[in-house]
C-alpha cells in the first residue's frame, strides 16, 4: 500500500477563497437591502449578478486551465477577486457595487475553476475536495460570529471575501506554472460520458438553485418571520456552518465506503425535509433547527457530487461544468427566491423547493450509480511469486582423445595451440563436473 500522498493546501486555498462568496450570500444580500437604497428583490438580484460572474467563469474556462497554465490563472483570479470585491466594499454607489460585484464573483469563479481542475488530478479528490469544504465553512463560520459585532453595512462580507483572496494568493507560488505531462498529452482527448455528465450538470443547476433560493432568504426568514435579531440569526448561521464542519469531516472519514448513490440520493431527500421546515419557521427553535439539520447534510452531498464529476474525468473538465452549472443554480437562487416569497410567501416557497428537490434527486441517483473513471491511474500491485529452488546437478563429462590432423606439407610448429591458420592442433579441456 502507498503512503497518503502530501496534502495541496494551495488547492485548498483556491477552493477556500473560490466558494466564500456563496457562503456567505445570506449576509451580503441582507447587507445590500439594508445598506443601500434597493428593495429585497434588487437585492437578491445583485447577489445572483455576482454568482452568475462565477459561473460564467467556469464555463469559459472550463478546458482552458492546460493552456494559460494553474498558477498564472489563479493569481489572475484572485487579484480579479480582490479588487472587485474590494471596490463593491469601499463604494456606496450601486453601479460600482453590481460592477465590483460581477468582476469579483469571475475572479472567485476563475479560482474555484483551477481549484476543480487540480483536485481532479489528485489520487483522491473527495479527501481535498472534503477539505476545501471544511476551510470555507470553518472560515464562513468565523464571519457570521464576527461581522454583526463589527457594525453596518454592506462593505464588511465583501472586504472579508476580498482579504481571503488576497491571502490565498500568498500560496499560488506552489502551483505548477504548467500542466503535468501527462494531462498535456490527454489536453486533444475528448471529453468522456456526455450523456452523464449533462444528466448530472443539468440536475446540479436545479440542485443548486433550490439550496440557494433559500439561502439567499434564509436572513429576512429569521429577521421578518421568525422575529430574531441579526445577532441571533449570525449565530445560527455560525452554528449551522459548524454542523457543516462536523458533516464534512464525516464525509470524509466515510470516504468512498458506502458507494456515492446512499449519500447523494438519501442527502438530498433530507435536504429537501430541511429546506421546508426552515422555510416555515416562526420561532428560533425552528428555524435553528432546519439550518442547522439543513447545513450538515448539504456539504456531505455536495463532497460526494464533486467527487462524482471528478470520477468521470482525471483532466477536471466534468468537475469544472457540474461546479459551474452549480454555480449558475447558485447565481438564479437568490432572485428567485426573493420572487417566490415574494409572490406567495416563506412556506410555501419552501415547498416548492423541497418538491424540485425530490425530482432533480432521481437523476442525479442514477448517474451515482454507475460511476466510471476515464484515464485513471491504477496501481496494481506488486506480487510475489514464489520460485522453488532448482538443485546443481554435476554431470561428469568424459576425457576426450586429443585429436591431431596432419597434413602434408604444413610444418610441424603451425600445429601447436592457437598457432594462425586455417587448420591446427586442438586441445580438449580438462574434465570434471559441469554445473548446471
Amino acid at each position: 500500500m502507498s503512503a497518503r500522498t502530501p496534502t495541496p493546501w494551495p488547492l485548498v486555498a483556491l477552493f477556500t477563497a473560490g466558494y466564500l462568496a456563496a457562503y456567505l450570500l445570506p449576509t451580503t444580500v441582507g447587507r445590500l437591502d439594508a445598506g443601500l437604497p434597493l428593495s429585497a428583490t434588487q437585492a437578491g438580484a445583485v447577489g445572483s449578478v455576482l454568482l452568475l460572474g462565477s459561473a460564467s467563469a467556469g464555463f469559459l474556462l472550463a478546458s482552458r486551465v492546460d493552456r494559460f497554465g494553474p498558477r498564472a490563472l489563479a493569481r489572475a483570479g484572485l487579484l480579479l477577486a480582490a479588487a472587485g470585491f474590494g471596490t463593491a466594499a469601499l463604494s456606496a454607489a450601486v453601479p460600482l457595487v453590481v460592477t465590483g460585484a460581477v468582476v469579483g464573483g469571475f475572479g472567485s469563479g476563475t479560482a474555484t475553476t483551477v481549484a476543480a481542475t487540480g483536485i481532479a488530478g489528485r489520487r483522491d479528490p473527495h479527501r481535498v475536495t472534503t477539505l476545501g469544504l471544511l476551510g470555507v465553512s470553518g472560515l464562513a463560520g468565523a464571519l457570521y460570529l464576527t461581522i454583526p459585532r463589527l457594525g453596518p453595512g454592506h462593505g464588511l462580507p465583501l472586504a472579508a471575501i476580498a482579504c481571503t483572496a488576497l491571502l490565498a494568493l500568498c500560496l499560488t507560488g506552489r502551483l505548477p506554472a504548467r500542466a503535468p505531462a501527462d494531462r498535456a498529452v490527454r489536453a486533444t482527448t475528448p471529453l468522456p460520458h456526455r450523456r452523464s455528465g449533462l444528466l448530472l450538470a443539468g440536475a446540479m443547476l436545479f440542485w443548486s438553485l433550490a439550496q440557494n433560493s433559500l439561502w439567499g432568504v434564509s436572513g429576512r426568514i429569521g429577521l421578518t418571520q421568525a422575529g430574531l435579531t441579526e445577532v441571533k440569526v449570525g449565530a445560527v448561521f455560525a452554528v449551522a456552518l459548524g454542523a457543516g464542519l462536523l458533516g464534512t469531516i464525516g464525509a470524509g472519514a466515510l470516504g468512498p465506503r458506502l458507494g456515492r448513490a446512499l449519500p447523494i440520493g438519501l442527502g438530498t431527500a433530507l435536504i429537501a425535509g430541511c429546506i421546508a421546515l426552515s422555510a416555515a419557521a416562526t420561532d428560533l427553535t425552528s428555524f435553528a433547527t432546519g439550518e442547522i439539520a439543513w447545513n450538515a447534510l448539504y456539504p456531505v452531498v455536495l463532497s460526494y457530487v464533486i467527487g462524482l464529476a471528478a470520477s468521470m474525468d482525471p483532466r477536471g473538465r466534468w468537475a469544472v461544468l457540474v461546479g459551474s452549472a452549480s454555480s449558475l443554480g447558485t447565481a438564479c437562487g437568490p432572485l428567485t427566491g426573493s420572487l417566490l416569497s415574494a409572490s406567495a410567501g416563506y412556506p410555501a416557497m419552501g415547498t416548492v423547493l423541497a418538491a424540485g428537490l425530490l425530482l432533480v434527486g432521481v437523476p442525479m441517483t442514477l448517474v451515482a450509480l454507475r460511476p466510471r473513471r476515464t484515464g485513471q491511474i491504477v496501481e496494481i500491485p506488486v506480487v510475489e511469486i514464489p520460485v522453488t529452488e532448482l538443485p546443481v546437478v554435476e554431470i561428469p563429462v568424459a576425457e576426450l582423445p586429443v585429436a591431431e590432423i596432419l597434413l602434408e606439407g604444413v610444418p610441424a610448429q603451425r600445429k601447436a595451440y592457437g598457432t594462425a591458420g586455417p587448420l591446427h592442433t586442438a586441445t580438449a579441456p580438462a574434465s570434471g563436473p559441469v554445473s548446471v
